[in-house]
């Protein structure tokens, strides 16, 4: 079973048995916006969803708290989020996450390209109720390496997606809101012209009202070919 571990500003920690892990997609704030996304991925074969916002169940061990991810082919890529997580002790906590998925498989089915990657999580938060009251002014960020030189992928702010209090209502009416659940909120759009299938990522999830960063960090290491 999965332990995430998050230490707060005032230093304290708080421990995570990840029971169930839940990714959100199409979560604009304006649903037309997600609309008109939806039909450009209908364009190059990604099934659009039943309904929007989406959910998908992915499996608790995907989640976790690491430097690397390991891929088995070139086609895939992360996404900037933050991450609603419920910890032991029934606290709301808010960090930084990046799904990284696997784009050959998304065209057959998007839950299956969530489950091929991990969702990494920061390993600091912030307790919802201590940000909730500017939670559209915190920024989201996330940049690529490519050969050693990082290029910014991912600029914008909170207000950009559904909220942290959205998913709660969401979560509570389906008696999920409970230690160990974490959902992650879906992503912002991308850089155009910045090529996503990097050698690394990096997000942050910023509060100016304070100026403190959560950040997050990871490489994408290829796995050998199979054998036989």
């Amino acid at each position: 079973m999965t332990v995430l571990t998050f230490e707060l500003p005032d230093g304290t920690t708080h421990q995570v048995t990840v029971t169930q892990v839940l990714n959100a997609g199409y979560a604009g704030r304006s649903q037309d916006d997600v609309a008109a996304h939806v039909a450009e991925l209908a364009e190059l074969g990604v099934p659009a969803p039943s309904v929007t916002p989406a959910l998908y169940p992915i499996s608790p061990y995907l989640a976790q708290q690491t430097g690397t991810v390991s891929v088995q082919h070139g086609r895939t890529s992360g996404e900037a989020e933050w991450a609603l997580v419920v910890a032991d002790d029934g606290e709301l906590l808010l960090t930084a996450a990046c799904d990284h998925t696997d784009r050959e498989l998304e065209v057959h089915g998007v839950a299956w390209s969530k489950n091929a990657g991990p969702d990494v999580l920061a390993r600091r938060a912030w307790r919802l109720s201590d940000v909730a009251g500017r939670i559209d002014a915190l920024t989201l960020r996330a940049w690529v390496g490519h050969g050693g030189r990082e290029t910014l992928i991912q600029d914008g702010t909170l207000a950009e997606l559904l909220t942290p209090a959205y998913w709660v209502d969401v979560l509570r009416g389906r008696d999920a809101l409970v230690p160990g659940t974490v959902l992650i909120s879906g992503t912002i759009p991308m850089a155009h012209g910045v090529d996503q299938f990097a050698e690394g990522w990096r997000v942050e999830l910023g509060d100016p009202g304070t100026g403190e960063v959560i950040e997050l960090a990871y490489v994408v290491r290829r796995l050998p070919e199979p054998i036989g």
